[in-house]
């Protein structure tokens, strides 16, 4: 699990530019108008070789503007996740008593803090700087979110009391974690694994607010199951309990060698249901896909491949996907789970001989050449592997600009057919060669 770095501070302060700057894309709104941050933001960053998790959160202020419970709320939540806070302050406008409100919880926090002031885009501002020492978070660091000036030095002061996680402690078993909506059957299904009562369940939606982890043992083999909290749209959470939850949701996805998405035969399926699966394949994470409650079905011959259908239809991103239909509540099917897990964790660390891999390559090229793309056509000198979790490929060729996104699904089917790729997604890097 990585760390997590917040940042938090009045509306209009620079928050999301600074937290852009950090990740290197615009991924948060950026706008002169306060407020525009509601939710809290999260994104992967990176300094000197080590990656972090980074919140940008909404705006904090006294005034009765807007959304300032749900905002201040968010905020708080992504200060109780954090193991570093950034409070950022703008030089030209002083010390505020926002800026006294805000340093007054973070006092209550007990975590580490480092005081950044922004909009110092020119030595003249500097030593606007020095009143700040009055909100007593120790030296302030001078930065331009808008030039990147002083960005590295806050990073350089990040990363020296940033706390270094392991990715894993289960280094010797599979650990696969159960994600879905709320009341799909997440926590019966981990009592049917488990074969006792180990946690709550209930049909109370929200039952289960965190991640638990799990080990056990089942046919000879080690496992850890991370039973997790349902996930709601990301629009309409705004509980800090909400979004607390959806955040350890992907903490565990992140620490899983396997994920178990799990539907529910008896509701039907739900767009909210893709929204989750979406986190799949965000993260590169092999997936099982669990259709539950098969009990409560009425079913006819047709009825499994009826959902099958349903299921390629609705998660086409999720195609190499095995789908297991069981009934965690009557303990049905439940042990079909384990061969595909076994199955999907040993693709996703598979490794495949270079000279193979590229006979089978260069066969699907001869089979299907491809065609001429934006003014030009790809020729292909090799392929290689350059990873594992997910299996990565790198393809050699002229120009990657030639390459339909159609021909490359093309080249990553036939990879999957040839090697059993089956239950993990892989993923295909082209690399121009002089």
């Amino acid at each position: 699990m990585l760390s997590k770095v917040a940042i938090v501070g009045r509306p209009n302060v620079g928050k999301s530019t600074l937290f852009n700057r950090i990740i290197g894309q615009r991924l948060s709104i950026t706008d002169s108008t306060p407020g525009v941050t509601r939710d809290r933001i999260y994104a992967t960053g990176e300094w000197l070789g080590q990656e972090f998790n980074l919140i940008d959160t909404g705006g904090i202020e006294l005034s009765d503007a807007p959304f300032q419970v749900e905002i201040k709320a968010q905020a708080e939540v992504a200060m109780e996740e954090a193991d570093v806070i950034i409070m950022l302050c703008d030089c030209r406008s002083g010390v505020t008593d926002d800026d006294v409100f805000i340093a007054k919880l973070l006092y209550r926090s007990n975590k580490p803090v480092i005081l950044a002031i922004n909009k110092v885009d020119d030595q003249k501002f500097l030593d606007n700087t020095y009143e700040f020492y009055s909100l007593g978070l120790g030296d302030p660091i001078p930065v331009s979110s808008n030039h990147g000036v002083g960005v590295g030095d806050l990073l350089d002061k990040v990363i020296e009391i940033l706390p270094k996680k392991n990715d894993s402690n289960y280094n010797d078993a599979i650990c696969f974690s159960l994600i879905g909506r709320p009341n799909v059957g997440k926590s019966s299904l981990t009592n049917a694994l488990l074969r006792n009562e180990r946690v709550i369940v209930s049909n109370i939606p929200g039952t289960t607010t965190d991640a638990i982890d799990t080990r056990f043992t089942a046919y000879g083999k080690d496992y850890v199951v991370i039973d997790t909290a349902g996930l709601r749209k990301r629009g309409k959470i705004y509980e800090n309990m909400e979004k607390y939850m959806a955040i350890r949701t992907i903490d565990a996805i992140m620490r899983s060698d396997v994920v178990l998405l799990v539907l529910d035969a008896e509701s039907g399926f739900q767009e909210q249901d893709k929204h989750v699966a979406q986190y799949c394949d965000e993260y590169n994470r092999p997936t099982i896909i669990v259709v539950n409650k098969w009990d409560a079905v009425d079913k006819d011959s047709k009825a499994m491949n009826e959902w099958t259908k349903s299921v390629r239809e609705n998660f086409k991103f999720l195609d190499y996907a095995p789908i297991v239909f069981l009934s965690a509540l009557e303990n049905k099917r439940v042990q079909t789970l384990f061969p595909q897990i076994e199955v999907a964790y040993n693709s996703y660390n598979k490794r495949v001989s270079t000279s193979i891999l590229n006979d089978v390559f260069n066969d699907a090229i001869a089979m299907n050449p491809p065609a001429e793309f934006n003014g030009g056509k790809a020729k292909f000198y090799y392929i290689s592997q350059v990873g594992t979790q997910p299996p990565t490929f790198a393809i050699f060729l002229n120009d990657p600009r030639f390459v339909h996104f159609s021909y490359l699904r093309y080249l990553e089917n036939q990879l999957r057919k040839s090697f059993d790729f089956f239950g993990t997604p892989i993923k295909l890097q082209l690399r121009k060669r002089d």
